[in-house]
């Protein structure tokens, strides 16, 4: 059984991720992916989860970008979704993405020197 709070939270990724298709105003937002929204069970908070192709500069500009069009943002999720209460959003970087290419270089590395060390 899905729980309401999934149910929105996909609503939710689906407005943002058309938002940033449509282009937002701001130059600071690069080019963003939304990666998930996590809701809290009463529906009243959005963890919005997203990624930047770029660096740490690009990083820092985009979620500054996201942040300042909070307002924007989130009067369009309250007219999509036409719910009592408007959900407050909440932007953090999703680091899942860096830490799964961590862990496959370091499986690189390990593969490579077993190839090796066979006596």
């Amino acid at each position: 059984m899905v729980k309401r709070s999934d149910k929105v939270g996909e609503e939710i990724h689906k407005i943002i991720s058309e938002l940033l298709i449509k282009g937002l105003k701001d130059p600071r937002i690069g080019f963003v992916t939304i990666t998930g929204v996590k809701m809290t069970p009463d529906v009243r908070m959005a963890t919005v989860y997203f990624t930047v192709h770029g660096g740490d500069e690009q990083r820092q500009n985009s979620a500054a970008g996201l942040n300042s069009a909070r307002g924007f943002i989130r009067k369009e999720i309250g007219q999509a979704l036409k719910m009592r209460f408007t959900p407050e959003i909440q932007f953090k970087y999703d680091t899942s993405l860096e830490y799964g290419q961590h862990i496959e270089s370091i499986l690189k590395e390990i593969g490579s020197t077993d190839d090796g060390d066979n006596t």
